[in-house]
């Protein structure tokens, strides 16, 4: 009769789904067999270095609204992991990508072998079945971080740069004037430690409010 339908295919091309066109479709209770993410380790390298260790943060900005793929955030994680350990070792950072992908895609699957036209239906129940996950980033959102020490910055640069390859559309380089993963400028950090306003906490910084219980100040 007729050759059992191929199952072997490959991927389709992820510019089959770069724009954010639908709503988002998470995995759920109603969404399920939903394939595993590419990526699954978001901090790499020197992750529990404190925050005082590396004032250097750069960041890799999309300057579209899109869908990155999981593959394509593991694919950059990879080479800006393996061009900074390359170029400088691998304590000397603290790599963190931003984004997640939660929005699952879907692929209405044809028969391309013999006969298929007797078995398939078109676009009779055209609803797909899960194909991969994406991250869904606007304009201006931030998709990886690397914070290191100062002496470091041409490395950053260049470990973010050959990352910007693995992905789709426009991405742009920032370099922070802010204290690594804090939220305070340089400047503002250092004042604060020196006025012992600033409690550290791991990766980030909390400043110390003037408000609150005032047993501190009873003799």
């Amino acid at each position: 009769l007729f050759p059992p339908p191929s199952v072997n295919m490959g991927r389709r091309p992820a510019r089959c789904y770069r724009y954010c066109k639908n709503k988002p479709f998470i995995k759920s209770r109603y969404c399920r067999g939903v394939p595993e993410s590419k990526i699954r380790i978001y901090d790499n390298a020197a992750k529990r270095e404190p925050v005082e260790s590396f004032p250097y943060v750069c960041h890799l900005v999309s300057d579209e609204r899109e869908q990155l793929s999981s593959e394509a955030l593991e694919a950059a994680r990879v080479a800006a992991n393996k061009t900074m350990t390359k170029l400088s070792s691998k304590d000397a950072f603290h790599l963190r990508i931003r984004v997640h992908p939660f929005h699952v895609n879907r692929i209405n699957k044809m028969l391309s072998c013999a006969g298929a036209d007797r078995l398939q239906t078109g676009m009779r129940g055209a609803f797909g079945k899960p194909f991969g996950k994406v991250a869904r980033v606007s304009i201006g959102q931030i998709v990886l971080s690397v914070r290191a020490k100062d002496t470091f910055e041409s490395h950053v640069v260049e470990a973010i740069r050959r990352a910007t390859f693995k992905f789709p559309g426009r991405m742009k380089i920032f370099v922070s004037k802010k204290w690594g993963f804090t939220d305070l400028f340089r400047e503002e950090y250092l004042r604060l430690k020196a006025e012992g306003r600033l409690k550290d906490q791991g990766v980030h910084a909390k400043r110390l409010r003037e408000h609150g219980p005032l047993f501190k100040d009873v003799v």
